[in-house]
C-alpha cells in the first residue's frame, strides 16, 4: 500500500512537473504571480488528471524517462533514417516504382513512451505512415511494400527503429 502511495506522489509530481513547464513556455512571463499562479495551476490540474498523463501500469521511472545516451544515438540515427528515406522516395518519384500498401504488424516495446515514440518515428521517414497504433499492433500504410507477411513487413519497416528506441526507453 505504502509504494502506491509512493508511485501516485511521483506521478503526480511529474505531471506537475511537466504542466508548469508548458506553462513557463506558453507564457514567457516570469513574473512572481505569474509563475506562482502557473505552478498552483499545474498542482490543482495534476492533482485530478495525474492518472491520465502517466498510466499506472507504467509504474517503474525507465518507461517515461529516456536513457540519455541512447537518445542522442536515437536523434542521429532518425536524422540519417529520415535522409535515407526522402532520396529513396525520391527516386521511387522519378522512375515510378511505387508499390504502396497497408501492412500490419507487431512491437515488442513495452511502455507506451516507446510506442509512440516508435509510431511517430515511422512516420515521420518518407514512405512510412502509422494509420493505428493500438497497444502493441501497428498498421501502417507503406509506400514500398515487399511483403504483406507481418513479420517480414515489420523487420523492414521497424527493425533499426525499434531496437534504437528499445534502448532509450527500455
Amino acid at each position: 500500500m505504502q509504494a502506491e502511495k509512493k508511485w501516485d506522489l511521483l506521478r503526480c509530481f511529474f505531471t506537475t512537473l511537466f504542466l508548469f513547464i508548458v506553462w513557463i513556455l506558453f507564457t514567457a512571463d516570469f513574473s512572481w504571480f505569474s509563475l506562482t499562479s502557473g505552478l498552483f495551476g499545474s498542482l490543482l490540474i495534476a492533482s485530478t488528471t495525474y492518472g491520465i498523463f502517466i498510466p499506472y501500469h507504467q509504474a517503474n521511472l525507465h518507461f517515461f524517462i529516456p536513457n540519455p545516451f541512447a537518445l542522442v544515438v536515437y536523434i542521429l540515427a532518425m536524422i540519417f533514417f529520415v535522409f535515407q528515406s526522402s532520396f529513396k522516395m525520391l527516386w521511387a518519384v522519378i522512375t515510378g516504382k511505387i508499390n504502396p500498401r497497408i501492412v500490419h504488424f507487431r512491437t515488442h516495446l513495452r511502455s507506451d513512451m516507446a510506442r509512440m515514440t516508435l509510431a511517430n518515428s515511422i512516420t515521420l521517414t518518407p514512405g512510412t505512415i502509422i494509420l493505428d497504433l493500438n497497444d502493441d499492433h501497428m498498421t501502417v500504410h507503406w509506400a514500398f511494400s515487399s511483403t504483406t507477411h507481418a513479420k517480414v513487413a515489420g523487420e523492414a519497416i521497424k527493425g533499426k527503429l525499434e531496437r534504437i528506441v528499445g534502448k532509450v526507453w527500455p
